[in-house]
């Protein structure tokens, strides 16, 4: 029998609602979350002066726990802005544009390789990496620029971004939010982000073969909307024969950060730190190798460029990170010692209260996170509802006494494949600006794929848990 739930409780359970309500609005939801950080401490500490001041800290005490996060993909776009600025990117990907015969192949080795890239440069950069290059060629092998767009998005956006086994971007916040090692989260991402992906992709590829059979698809795009920027390839930086061996460099150096980590056992933090290292020294490399003289200048230029973004991305996951890392250990870091004696967390608490009234099943939890985890990607994020979905993970792991990991790692897969850029439109335009389709078309062509993949990964949950 747990603690007796006080008014902490249900303030924390009053601004979720909250939260998940403003999300389904398509509202941002900083504010909602800085007010329940606020009356969170106020009510513990009872004092408004210091409850002012622990707003600000548990925004330092979030950018603290993500900051390794957040760093890695900086020094990735960084890094990716300088293969585009020399062409490198294209040489890279050049051998893959010699098998795409037929408009198949071109989804498939699109799609495939859109995943490989996307673990270790993530999906947006990765977008503008290949999509550039490829898509002409998939367009004269017979694949619509709609299904190139899909192909990527479906493939980088989801498969690689739910499950984000290489830089641990997705795993690391919902795994904290849910009070477990990464690897574990990981780990049981795994099954599920191959049904998942499975499911997803082979329904994407029936419906658009149909639709292409119908003649109902455009082979070019032709939206004018919204486009990237793209950064302009400047052909005298580096000679053809250095671009080739950079590019067969680049691929090696992260191939071994691979084999580095399965040798050593290193994972989480370790294993971001090791990419991060390796990507900041292929930086400074290729900036001193392309601007000679210039280099030093345009290494601090191209950081910059990959801050800006870094930033920009996270800046959403801030505040509500903040404020879900109250539901556990952070809540005595962050407002000090305050929580009701005997309580094991805000969040064990009301899970443990929840079993005591509730008759919770593992069929019941996995719905429940999975449609949490779609709702909290309403957004357009993808990234800011995850803490909330590993926080309920928790809770319903503790009340049912197992399958925590799977729950955490299915709702971080829902909200990633709704929020991260597969079916929110605004979210979906690096994939749609590179191809220039309309993202809502995007969007529209993923939504029976994406659907019909969680319903059947729910089920699969289901006998995990």
């Amino acid at each position: 029998m747990g603690i007796e739930l006080t008014a902490l409780h249900w303030i924390y359970v009053v601004f979720i609602v909250l939260i998940i309500g403003f999300m389904v609005k398509r509202r941002d939801t900083t504010l909602i979350c800085i007010v329940g950080i606020f009356l969170l401490s106020i009510t513990a500490t009872g004092d408004f002066v210091a409850s002012i001041s622990k707003v600000f800290s548990s925004f330092i005490y979030a950018i603290t726990e993500l900051l390794s996060t957040i760093i890695i993909i900086c020094v990735i776009v960084a890094m990716s802005r300088v293969l585009l600025k020399t062409g490198i990117n294209e040489v890279m990907v050049s051998p893959f544009a010699k098998i795409i015969k037929n408009p198949t192949l071109a989804f498939w080795t699109i799609g495939i390789l859109m995943m490989l890239i996307s673990w270790f440069f993530w999906p947006s950069p990765a977008v503008a990496l290949l999509g550039a290059v490829l898509l002409p060629v998939a367009i004269r092998a017979g694949l619509p620029a709609l299904g190139v767009a899909m192909a990527m998005n479906l493939f980088g956006h989801g498969i690689a971004l739910s499950g984000d086994f290489v830089i641990q971007g997705a795993p690391k916040l919902t795994a904290d939010a849910a009070g477990l090692p990464v690897h574990e989260v990981i780990s049981a991402s795994i099954p599920l982000v191959i049904v998942m992906g499975i499911v997803t992709t082979v329904v994407a590829f029936l419906l658009l073969k149909r639709d292409m059979k119908r003649g109902t698809i455009d082979m070019i795009g032709n939206f004018d909307g919204e486009t990237q920027e793209q950064e302009e390839v400047d052909t005298n930086l580096l000679s053809m024969r250095q671009k080739r061996i950079f590019a067969i460099l680049i691929p090696i150096a992260f191939l071994l950060n691979v084999v580095a980590m399965s040798i050593f056992d290193l994972t989480g933090g370790d294993a971001t730190a090791l990419i991060g290292g390796t990507t900041l020294a292929l930086l400074l490399l290729l900036s001193m190798f392309a601007h000679k003289n210039a280099g030093l200048e345009k290494t601090t230029s191209y950081l910059i460029q990959g801050f800006q973004f870094g930033f920009k991305v996270f800046g959403p996951v801030i505040p509500i990170a903040a404020f879900f890392y109250l539901g556990d250990s952070g809540f005595t870091q962050i407002i000090g010692n305050h929580l009701p004696e005997g309580s094991q967390g805000i969040i064990n608490d009301l899970g443990v209260a929840l079993a005591a009234v509730v008759p919770l099943t593992a069929e019941i939890a996995a719905v429940t996170v999975a449609g949490v985890g779609a709702i909290t990607g309403l957004d357009g994020s993808g990234f800011s509802g995850i803490s909330l979905v590993g926080s309920i993970a928790n809770l319903f792991g503790t009340v049912i006494g197992e399958g925590t990991a799977t729950l955490t790692a299915l709702g971080q897969i829902a909200a990633i494949y709704v929020g991260g850029g597969t079916l929110v439109p605004w979210a979906l335009i690096p994939a749609a600006a590179i191809c220039n389709v309309s993202p809502f078309e995007l969007a529209r062509r993923n939504l029976i794929p994406v659907v019909i993949g969680l319903f059947v990964t729910t089920i699969v949950a289901m006998f995990l848990i």
